[in-house]
């Protein structure tokens, strides 16, 4: 594994773009402190080094909830009958590539996965289960968590470094 160094610039860099990555560079580079010839150079390593995943549009579901629908958000837990490599490897290969799971965490303690899943509505959610979920025979058991209110979304990184 290449190791990775970067610098309080590149952390102020990090740290403006995943607050509005859709700044120009001239504004990046008077925010970071540097010229922009510098803060484009950083930025390309950035990403080369894999520390910018992606760049992507957040957008406010309750703007769109009006011409979408409210949609339905699911945490759901499940816990794998057999948790091997080769089984926990089978079932991310399996949900992740699904449109409605837009998080998936393997865990422990407790179940061996959680997922966020959004759905259109109720009958969409069931599908999704028995999609991913009843037709899998190495699934025991699923716990689902309904959404009444989101409070919070954040999903910027802290970049404090430790002292």
């Amino acid at each position: 594994m290449e190791e990775i160094n970067i610098d309080e610039a590149d952390l102020r860099l990090l740290d403006l773009l995943q607050n509005d990555a859709a700044r120009s560079n001239q504004t990046l580079a008077e925010l970071a402190h540097l010229s922009p010839p510098t803060s484009l150079r950083r930025i390309k390593r950035l990403r080369s080094l894999g520390l910018i995943e992606r760049e992507v549009a957040l957008l406010n579901p309750d703007k769109l909830a009006p011409l979408l629908g409210h949609g339905l958000t699911a945490l759901v837990e499940i816990t794998l009958e057999r948790q091997g490599a080769e089984q926990l490897e089978a079932f991310e290969a399996h949900v992740v590539p699904d449109r409605a799971v837009q998080q998936c965490y393997r865990v422990s303690p407790g179940p061996d996965f959680v997922l966020v899943v959004h759905t259109a509505d109720m009958p969409a959610y069931l599908a999704l289960a028995q999609r991913l979920f009843t037709s899998n025979a190495n699934v025991r058991n699923v716990k689902a968590f309904f959404s009444l209110k989101r409070a919070k979304f954040d999903p910027r990184l802290p970049l404090d470094k430790p002292a």
